[in-house]
């Protein structure tokens, strides 16, 4: 065989193995190997080199991966039906656990999302999802990560977006808003009304341990009468400066 058809029999050669085996993967990518069918390790990122034909690379993302969760059906504790839906973060951080331990990491994180969804919030009243979001929102992430680790995806967070409610149950919670400002309104015109008749109180027992403030408040009273520029102002007397003509009249009966 001539010495050119061993170099272009090398050239192929080269050819079809170096790009086979030689393997580039980004700073977020990791590299499963396995070789005739065992698990060898992981790899990456970078240059690395694999044996064609033998070695078998399965290439995992290490990002954080958003993931919504559709709307689900859910019956609270206090038998209001509501439709729930939210978002996962969630990313692996064991890339051989990811391949070897689960099918689709991704769809089986989003199946247990689910679930874990519509179990805890059938087992929260309306008022409890619709006040304590955030204890919700981390009791979700810890049941889901717990169910993830196995598989070496690690949840960060859960975050309930959006709880849609029936418009009846809207139109009764809106009745039951308005009857509570009712209800504080009426509070509070009671407390001011009691305030007030303290304060009067305490004005009636100073005016009585003392006449002359009873004659400045009269005084006071005509000269905001006076300054709204009425055409009739009522000025009010007291009775005892009567009692003189009163005795006066009586003495002059008695000597007739």
């Amino acid at each position: 065989m001539p010495i050119w058809g061993i170099v272009l029999v090398i050239v192929i050669l080269c050819a079809i193995f170096i790009p086979a085996s030689v393997k580039i993967l980004r700073e977020y990518e990791r590299g499963v190997i396995f070789r005739f069918g065992r698990l060898v390790g992981a790899r990456g990122p970078g240059l690395f080199i694999i044996i064609p034909f033998v070695d078998r690379m399965i290439k995992v993302d290490l990002r954080v991966i958003t993931m919504d969760v559709p709307h689900q059906e859910v019956i609270t504790k206090d038998n209001v039906t509501v439709r729930v839906n939210a978002v996962i973060y969630f990313r692996v951080v064991d890339p051989e656990s990811a391949v070897v331990k689960v099918l689709d990491h991704i769809r089986a994180t989003s199946q247990i999302s689910q679930t874990t969804l519509r179990n805890v919030l059938g087992q929260s009243e309306l008022d409890e999802l619709l006040t304590q979001r955030e204890r919700l929102n981390q009791m979700l992430q810890k049941i889901i990560d717990e169910h993830t680790d196995p598989w070496g995806v690690k949840v960060t967070t859960v975050e309930i977006k959006e709880v849609e409610l029936a418009e009846q149950m809207k139109r009764m919670m809106a009745a039951q808003a308005e009857a509570e400002r009712e209800r504080r309104a009426k509070i509070i015109h009671a407390e001011g009304e009691l305030q007030a008749s303290e304060k009067l109180a305490q004005a009636g027992e100073i005016i009585s341990r003392n006449p002359t403030t009873l004659q400045l408040r009269y005084l006071s009273t005509l000269t905001e009468i006076a300054s709204e520029k009425n055409s009739t102002i009522i000025f009010p007397l007291p009775i005892n400066i009567f009692e003189a003509f009163m005795q006066l009249g009586s003495s002059k009966r008695l000597e007739k």
